[in-house]
């Protein structure tokens, strides 16, 4: 089985979502968005999302996330009452999104 910590938010996780390519996706109270590997539990993506005009930034949180059926959109609702769908960039290249991943699996954590 797969044994993974996934840290990287300081705030409260709302939301999961997965698609079958194996990305995790994790959203917050605070309106952070990460992205993860699901096998290995790398984190390759961090964003934060952004409120409508308008509303204050104490609105950012994601309280729900699906993948779409073809598994390259994410969907997203927010406490700033609005439905995001966010795709992935096109144009990202290894050259220009760098992996820099060290496993952690064997890791003792005391």
């Amino acid at each position: 089985g797969i044994n993974a910590e996934y840290g990287g938010h300081n705030a409260i996780i709302n939301t999961l979502a997965i698609n079958t390519d194996n990305v995790l996706f994790s959203g917050a109270d605070n309106g952070s968005m990460n992205f993860w590997d699901w096998k290995t539990g790398y984190n390759f993506q961090q964003l934060t999302t952004t409120v409508q005009p308008g509303s204050l930034e104490s609105e950012a949180g994601i309280f729900a996330s699906i993948f779409d059926k073809t598994s390259t959109r994410l969907i997203t609702c927010e406490a700033d009452k609005t439905i995001k769908i966010w795709k992935e960039d096109e144009t990202a290249t290894p050259e220009t999104h760098p992996i820099n991943f060290k496993s952690t699996r064997n890791k003792k954590k005391w």
